[in-house]
């Protein structure tokens, strides 16, 4: 097994990244678009060289000062969003390639093409062409590829995100299966990808890294709005003014501290709870009584998520996302541009530096 480190920078891209995967993990890299994640993918693949630093594989300096190892010297496997096969070869062959890039003869990289296509569940299709296979079979196809050259290294760039939900289901539970013990980077944009698959989470925002470790650890305090989401929780961001509360400019949040990191008075402080914790209520209309905060604000947009719907809106400069069904949408009106009460109990909102 073989630790893979991005200490480098590219200059034109405004990134700077600190990056290891650790060897036999599985490390998820998230953050919005433009982040840096597709530079961490090119530099780890070999197709982009630093301006700054180095890029480390298996103890071995494959980019920086004076060196520079080419894609095909690297043991990468790469398996990106879109399956890439070579049409002029079948899934046999196709698999077969690796191997056979690496020296080892043709009846050997077949038979080890063979042996990879039957553990994704596609040896039945080894003697077709690439346009005869589903996109989820052309996918695993891809897969038992990149694992067929033994690679010190495995990237996952969005593998999943042009599949359907059930052929994207059947291939997590495959990679999970086939990533056991291997040194990976996976990029993704989806949650249940992340806890799935990750052990540990390296969160990436404008060109940096603000966070990088086991997966419950940096989301239990998410780092960014955008981590958050994959926590599933809101994160408001303020300054702590007494034991449980905290200021976000003009109003105000009640909660429970945090034991492990509870916040002091004028610490910098985060406000965190989930958007099933949020409830709405007309104009005026929150209810009073035990422990709770209650901001007016105005809704900004919705999104149908399975059996709910998230409804975001704005409470002061802050963006508060609230999980209701779809009869409270219609009883409330909801829609842009309409004002609302977010109410949320203080024992649902967990006070954190």
């Amino acid at each position: 097994m073989s630790a893979a480190t991005v200490h480098a920078g590219v200059t034109a891209r405004g990134v700077q990244l600190d990056v290891e995967a650790a060897p036999g993990r599985v490390l998820g890299v998230i953050g919005p678009n433009g982040a840096g994640k597709s530079t961490l993918v090119h530099l780890l693949a070999g197709r982009l060289r630093p301006d700054t630093g180095t890029v480390t594989l298996g103890g071995r300096v494959v980019a920086g000062p004076g060196v520079w190892v080419p894609p095909w010297q690297r043991h990468v496997g790469l398996l990106a969003q879109r399956p890439v096969l070579f049409g002029h070869l079948d899934v046999l062959e196709n698999v077969a390639f690796g191997p056979r890039a690496r020296g080892v003869s043709r009846r050997r990289a077949r038979q080890r093409a063979a042996l990879e296509l039957d553990a994704v569940g596609c040896g039945s299709l080894a003697a077709r062409r690439p346009h005869q296979v589903s996109g989820g079979e052309a996918q695993r196809v891809a897969l038992a590829r990149a694992l067929a050259s033994d690679p010190d290294l495995v990237v996952l760039d969005e593998p999943l995100a042009a599949l359907d939900v059930t052929a994207a289901g059947r291939l997590r539970a495959l990679l999970r299966e086939r990533l056991r013990g291997r040194t990976v980077v996976l990029v993704t944009h989806g949650e249940l990808d992340l806890w799935s698959l990750a052990d540990d989470v390296a969160v990436l925002d404008h060109g940096r890294v603000r966070a990088h470790g086991p997966v419950d650890d940096v989301l239990r305090r998410p780092p960014t709005d955008f981590a958050a989401d994959f926590a599933g929780l809101n994160r408001l961001c303020g300054t702590c003014i007494s034991a449980d509360v905290v200021r976000f400019g003009d109003f105000e949040v009640v909660g429970v501290p945090d034991p492990d990191a509870a916040p002091a008075a004028g610490d910098a402080a985060l406000a965190l709870f989930a958007p099933a914790a949020v409830a709405l209520y007309p104009a005026g209309g929150a209810p009073q009584g035990s422990p709770r905060n209650t901001w007016r604000g105005t809704v900004i947009g919705l999104e149908a998520r399975g059996g709910v719907v998230r409804v975001r809106l704005t409470v002061g400069a802050a963006t508060v996302v609230a999980d209701v069904t779809a009869r409270s949408v219609g009883t409330l009106g909801l829609a842009a541009g309409v004002p609302v009460e977010a109410s949320v109990k203080a024992v649902g909102v967990r006070l954190t530096r």
